[in-house]
């Protein structure tokens, strides 16, 4: 709601400026005040068509509009500086209100128009062959701008519109981990929609340009805290849907210990600590200085994974089978497990598993034969084909509670990643029972996503003071899991997804490299391919 009033307190603020302003371009005052009617005067006042500034009317282009508007409004003005371009572009109505009220500040006619009518002597000088006129007209240029201004300009106009189209329309992603195999896979470059779920205003609003939260080399966070806008979400075009990969902001990165490795949540490290810090030693330092990063919703780091519960669902895994509302759910085509098996006596050999697609990581052979691979059914069949003694088993994956959500070994200590649940996903509306036995499951949910004051007090409890065994959802949420169901970090570790962190639907895949390497080669074959279907 306070992005809407942000947006109409500057449109009334503009239409003010522009009733100041019109007296001395020869517009009635009061046009200035009317939606629409204002911007065709505009328009037509600093040369463009009437008709250019109904294109106001069209979401998103509307800021190029009003940006391009304003730039040509203090030119007509005669007011060619930089530094008028910029604020003109920043805050068109204090731009307008200062031409307003400076009373050296004549209109001088219809700039672009006056631009075009130059040039064409120029073309005309040209192509009569009259060198001198011709170089006349060059050097006396009024609107010529310098090599360095033109490139800073175009530099800046460059950036301005891919920040804003990356911020609003589309962004560019690239698939790090091998969350998502063998459906989207490592060095996968992907376009991701904002839109499909709806435009998502920014909440950080000063940051660099073009990046995420980290500056590359610097190792610093890319943006300040402050100012800060609260969270707004414009009309979807589609709902998220089950089965479809989602690009969302990791909905625990909100105080995450960073390395040279990866980000760790401070929650997982506090419950593993030595686990944790004897993997990347990296860590240690970082915990020992209590050197952690708190970040807004937006700037939390970006997952990619298959929506598997939708809002209301009742889901369970059982021996590897996800189950949607007591119903075997439907599994990616190219779904990956992780199986066991001894390769002695059997003509499967290294080089026959890299033939086959598998990655360095996806396998490791012991000398006595023993073997794990991360394996799609295909791989299996392809792997018999080769050798009909192979024989695959299940990894026996043993009980994590500490580790899986929702972190309670008292009241959930058996579930494991193939044998978890049931759970329920909470559903916008929806009111559930709370208990001690399964508050564990809700409260994040209840402290942090929807900012409540929870307290678990002699068996009893409260709500923002209140004592309650119910709780109303504010918004829905959302279940994901990756297709490489043995090497994701995803909804089983860290639980449910907020809408609010929903950032987008992934389109195509634009380019790909092996294994994330320019160096290995690009997979052509990738190229162009969506990324909605397995």
């Amino acid at each position: 709601m306070a992005v809407l009033i942000y947006f109409i307190v500057f449109y009334i603020l503009l239409s003010l400026s522009m009733y100041l302003l019109f007296p001395k371009m020869g517009i009635e005052s009061w046009k200035g005040l009317v939606p629409v009617l204002n911007f065709m005067e505009l328009s037509e006042k600093v040369g463009r068509s009437r008709w250019y500034g109904l294109l106001f009317l069209v979401p998103i282009v509307a800021f190029f509009i009003v940006a391009g508007l304003a730039v040509a409004t203090v030119r007509s003005f005669g007011r060619d500086s930089f530094g008028e371009a910029a604020l003109a572009v920043i805050y068109p109505p204090i731009s307008f209100y200062r031409l307003a009220k400076d009373e050296s500040a004549k209109y001088e006619g219809p700039i672009i128009a006056k631009e075009k009518e130059y040039q064409q002597k120029i073309v005309e000088a040209k192509k009569a062959g009259n060198k001198g006129q011709y170089q006349k007209l060059i050097e006396r240029n009024p609107y010529a701008k310098n090599d360095f201004r033109e490139w800073v300009e175009s530099i800046v106009f460059a950036v301005f519109a891919a920040a804003f189209i990356r911020m609003f329309l589309i962004e560019a992603y690239v698939i790090p981990t091998p969350s998502m195999e063998g459906s989207l896979l490592v060095g996968d470059f992907l376009f991701v929609s904002k839109m499909s779920y709806g435009i998502r205003t920014p909440q950080t609003v000063a940051m660099v340009p073009l990046l995420h939260n980290r500056v590359p080399g610097l190792g610093t966070e890319s943006y300040f805290k402050k100012p800060s806008l609260p969270y707004y979400r414009l009309p979807a075009l589609s709902k998220v849907k089950r089965n479809d990969p989602i690009v969302f902001n990791w909905p625990v990165g909100d105080s995450v210990y960073i390395t040279s490795r990866r980000s760790y949540t401070v929650g997982q490290v506090n419950r593993d600590l030595n686990n944790y810090i004897s993997q990347d030693p990296e860590l240690r330092q970082k915990v020992q200085r209590k050197d952690y990063v708190v970040r807004p919703n937006d700037k939390k780091d970006h997952y990619i994974k298959r929506c598997i519960g939708a809002p209301g669902d009742s889901l369970q895994i059982i021996n590897r089978q996800v189950y949607i509302n007591g119903q075997p759910g439907e599994n990616p085509e190219n779904i990956q497990f992780t199986y066991l098996s001894n390769l002695n006596g059997t003509n499967v050999t290294r080089r026959d598993l890299e033939k086959v697609g598998l990655s360095p990581s996806d396998f490791g052979i012991q000398q006595n034969g023993q073997a794990y691979m991360v394996l799609t059914d295909a791989e299996k069949q392809a792997i018999k084909a080769i050798d009909n003694k192979v024989q695959f088993t299940n990894y026996p994956f043993q009980s994590r509670p500490k580790e899986l959500f929702p972190h309670d070994p008292q009241h959930f200590p058996k579930w494991t990643v193939d044998n978890y649940g049931p759970i329920w996903v909470p559903a916008k509306g929806a009111t559930t029972t709370l208990t001690p036995q399964n508050i564990a499951l809700y409260r994040r949910i209840i402290s942090v996503y929807e900012g409540n004051d929870l307290e678990v007090k002699n068996g009893q409890i409260f709500i923002n003071g209140e004592q309650t065994n119910q709780y109303t959802f504010k918004q829905d949420y959302y279940w994901a899991m990756g297709d490489n169901r043995h090497n994701s970090e995803d909804s089983r570790m860290w639980g449910f997804v907020p809408f609010d962190h929903m950032v987008g639907k992934p389109l195509f895949i634009w380019f790909s490299t092996k294994d994330g390497s320019l160096f290995n080669g690009i997979r052509w074959n990738r190229i162009f391919k969506s990324a909605t279907k397995d």
